[in-house]
């Protein structure tokens, strides 16, 4: 058996100021055929769990591009077009294969691709023919398209988010793979839209039960895999919103009826999976009435992780405004401030604009007298198993505020993005974290309370108020319950 695999991971905000161009991917990760030996990203992760899978059954493998970037505005079309390129023709290269295995995103949008993702695995597809299995592991917050299904023989999504089982669905995908190739199974795929944009947590009910139940079904009278894209919500394309996608047995019905009773389970408990966001004087208000802490504020509209730029200082501004001390924040996305810190050498004290450099998304710079704690290199902070580098890193202390500076934007996913610099969390009153929910596998442990904060930024968290131009459904939270406004707007047509 001969199996190809490759990997293109960016996750597209539309609304975001950034460009992801040729540099967004190389300060990340551009591998062409040895990503797999590097050190690891949640995509070239996937890829080393299938290559060491394929080739503990004496498979050959042939493996192709990786690359990554933090998610930000669109892939320039011709980065896209390039990647996409090098891929199809090392596929072409190496064929006949018998199997192709994709890390993908799910939500890219480049230049002129509205549907990334469904773009390669068409062109895929055309290279390698009607007859070889095609497979795409998927982040959750995607937008699963009707050419992705029509292109791919099987597809899944992560479950959690925190993405703590990325590599749990890379082997059961192989494993999937295996059986296909064996001629033991014959995937199918159905695909349901639950008419939802929202953020989604699984680690709260009643999602958490349905999401174990999902885990439960697979394997299990012809089911073989179950996933909940959540969609992204801050992507303006035609797709965009939450889809139910189930995996049988060569049992299409099957997986449509599955998946309508997923989805409509979802659809119906929607007013209990809406978000808890508070405005940045309430959440301070709660945070320093707390009897004890850390309280952890995650400011989710400047999340990188989902293409803001990471520099806003709202939040900051406040805490200083009203006098609070005893707190620590992290990461402001701000290469000049870490030059300077750096030029000045620890333990100096200097004047210092921090942040609000990017665009009114970033709010206005503050200005600070600080004092350089800690300066370092090479910091990285767990994602799942895998350790990613945040760049250059300064600790700088303004009165009773520590903040964390750094050079590669990218969210914040655990303490270590403080501790490798010597700044102790758990210490504090106060902890603000620009993330939108991956920080909690991290810090859960350590929080006496975490609050939600939705504030200005490039990620607010109103997604009734989204400014799309491509969607054409009613969706919820716009309007109660689209498909049953949409019934009756049918029914009066029918009637005029």
């Amino acid at each position: 058996m001969k199996l190809f695999i490759a990997g293109l991971d960016t996750e597209t905000n539309t609304f975001s100021p950034m460009q992801t161009g040729l540099e967004a991917f190389q300060e990340n990760l551009i591998a062409y055929g040895d990503a797999t030996s590097k050190p690891l990203t949640c995509c070239s992760s996937q890829m080393l769990v299938w290559r060491n899978a394929a080739e503990e059954e004496g498979w050959d493998v042939v493996e192709s591009l990786c690359a990554v970037a933090e998610p930000g505005g669109r892939t320039t079309r011709t980065v896209y077009e390039s990647f996409r390129t090098t891929i199809l023709d090392d596929l072409k290269a190496a064929m006949p294969v018998d199997a192709v295995m994709l890390a993908l995103h799910g939500a890219c949008v480049a230049d002129g691709y509205d549907d990334v993702e469904g773009d390669l695995i068409e062109h895929v597809r055309a290279v390698v023919g009607p007859n070889v299995p095609v497979a795409a592991e998927l982040d959750l917050h995607c937008h699963i398209t009707d050419r992705m299904i029509a292109n791919a023989t099987m597809i899944a999504t992560y479950k959690e988010y925190p993405h703590t089982d990325i590599e749990e669905v890379a082997a059961q995908l192989f494993q999937l793979m295996k059986r296909t190739l064996a001629g033991e199974v014959r995937p199918v795929m159905a695909l349901y839209d639950c008419r939802m944009i929202n953020t989604f947590h699984p680690h709260r009910a009643p999602l958490r039960g349905i999401v174990d139940r999902m885990k439960a079904m697979e394997g299990q009278d012809g089911i073989l895999s179950v996933s909940f894209g959540h969609g992204f919500p801050w992507g303006d394309v035609e797709d965009v919103g939450a889809k139910m996608l189930v995996v049988t047995d060569d049992d299409k019905e099957k997986a449509a009826r599955t998946a309508e009773a997923i989805g409509r389970e979802i659809f119906d408990a929607r007013e209990h999976m809406r978000g808890t966001y508070l405005g940045i004087d309430a959440a301070l208000d709660l945070a320093v009435a707390a009897k004890s802490g850390p309280v952890v504020l995650a400011d989710v509209s400047d999340n990188a992780g989902g293409g803001a730029p990471g520099d806003s200082t709202f939040i900051l501004r406040r805490i200083i405004e009203r006098g609070i001390e005893n707190v620590a924040t992290c990461l402001y996305w701000d290469p000049i401030a870490v030059r300077m810190c750096r030029e000045a050498g620890e333990g100096a004290t200097l004047a210092l604009r921090i942040g609000g450099k990017v665009g009114p998304a970033s709010g206005d710079p503050v200005d600070l007298t600080v004092k350089v704690r800690r300066i370092a290199s090479g910091v990285t902070q767990r994602f799942g198993p895998t350790p990613l580098g945040i760049g250059d890193a300064v600790w700088v202390t303004a009165g009773g505020i520590d903040i964390v500076l750094n050079t590669l934007r990218t969210q914040v996913f655990h303490p270590e993005c403080m501790t490798a610099l010597g700044l102790d969390p758990t210490q504090k009153k106060i902890v603000v974290v620009k993330s939108s929910n991956h920080f909690r596998a991290g810090f859960e442990p350590i929080a006496s309370e975490i609050l939600y904060v939705g504030g200005p930024g490039a990620l607010q968290p109103n997604f009734e108020a989204l400014p799309f131009t491509k969607l054409k459904r009613l969706y919820w939270p716009k309007v109660a319950d689209p498909f049953a406004q949409e019934d009756g707007c049918h029914a009066a047509a029918l009637t005029a």
